[in-house]
């Protein structure tokens, strides 16, 4: 039986296109709230950086595949069974030079703007931590996880971490709009990945390791209310599916009356003996790096120190005693 190669490269290509662009064949409608070939909803100050660079690459792509399947095509119909063949071992100068040029193109054109665009989002955003840590009123949070939960924890009015004000928090994290929030993450047990589709964010959380990232939601692209999915991108276990959780969007005075509430709260129900409470850490400060947390810690707490009514008067005080 011979086999038609016109009918495989057809259904080659019909199998390609189902591939490329799936709302073709599923053309059910739109997904709710999601846009950008099916991309979730961003929400994010930096993930249009990584929207442009899928959309800008699936362009590319698709244009190389559709200049293959012209090429194919005319393999197939112009050097059909009619055709004289040729034998050629594809050593000749002027193949060693077509074939050189072709992969400098789609080096250049496809993976250097990928390379060029990817470096200068990592320093400009995503790796910009001085931007995220210099902001006043930047929120860090302190990410736990472990089998089968994502544990956070919030410094409370002392602005110290792992003291009995901490806000903490079981899956469902709440952040301000329009400030930077940086992340602390690590894992008691096994490899996890946090991720937040809606800003373009993934991190690996690794067992005896600390690692970092920040993010911003716009309030340009998200409103106070708004609840996105948090997931666990690293299969970590039996019950891997449970790792889910939420994030809360507020704006910057509800979040300040939350953090207040959540902070009194916290501190009632306190015990220092219970391992679920207790898990915190000293901020860190990596190499080579100020310690941004600390000077700004000092320098509200000054702030606060002048503010006090108690000030003016330990400061007459002071001055009395070393005039005797």
């Amino acid at each position: 039986m011979r086999t038609n190669p016109k009918k495989w490269l057809l259904a080659l290509i019909a199998l390609a296109l189902g591939t490329l662009f799936p709302g073709m064949a599923l053309a059910a409608g739109p997904i709710p709230q999601e846009t950008s070939y099916g991309l979730p909803r961003d929400v994010s100050a930096d993930g249009h950086r990584i929207d442009w660079l899928i959309k800008v690459t699936l362009i590319f792509v698709t244009i190389l595949f559709v200049i293959m399947v012209i090429w194919m095509l005319l393999a197939v119909f112009k050097h059909n069974h009619k055709h004289k063949a040729e034998y050629d071992h594809g050593d000749s100068r002027h193949a060693i030079m077509v074939g050189m040029i072709l992969s400098a193109v789609i080096f250049f054109v496809v993976d250097g703007n990928l390379w060029v665009n990817a470096t200068r989002d990592l320093s400009q955003a995503f790796w910009n931590f001085p931007k995220a840590e210099k902001h006043p009123e930047a929120v860090r949070i302190e990410l736990n996880a472990h089998q089968w939960a994502w544990d956070a924890r919030y410094a409370g009015p002392d602005l110290e971490f792992n003291t009995a004000d901490d806000i903490v928090v079981l899956n469902d994290l709440v952040i301000p709009i329009d400030r930077p929030v940086i992340v602390q993450l690590v894992s008691t047990d096994v490899i996890h990945s946090f991720s937040l589709p809606n800003f373009r964010v993934k991190m690996d959380a690794t067992p005896g390791m600390t690692n970092r990232f920040w993010f911003m939601a716009s309030g340009k692209r998200a409103k106070p209310g708004d609840v996105v999915e948090i997931g666990c991108t690293q299969h970590c276990g039996t019950n891997h599916y449970k790792m889910r959780g939420t994030l809360k969007l507020l704006d910057w005075e509800a979040f300040q009356l939350w953090s207040k509430e959540a902070s009194a709260s916290s501190k009632a129900t306190y015990d220092e003996k219970s391992p679920t409470r207790n898990w915190g850490w000293k901020w860190k400060r990596f190499p080579n790096e100020p310690d941004w947390y600390k000077q700004q810690v000092d320098a509200k707490k000054r702030s606060a120190a002048l503010s006090s009514p108690t000030s003016g008067t330990t400061a007459v005080a002071t001055t009395e005693r070393e005039s005797n």
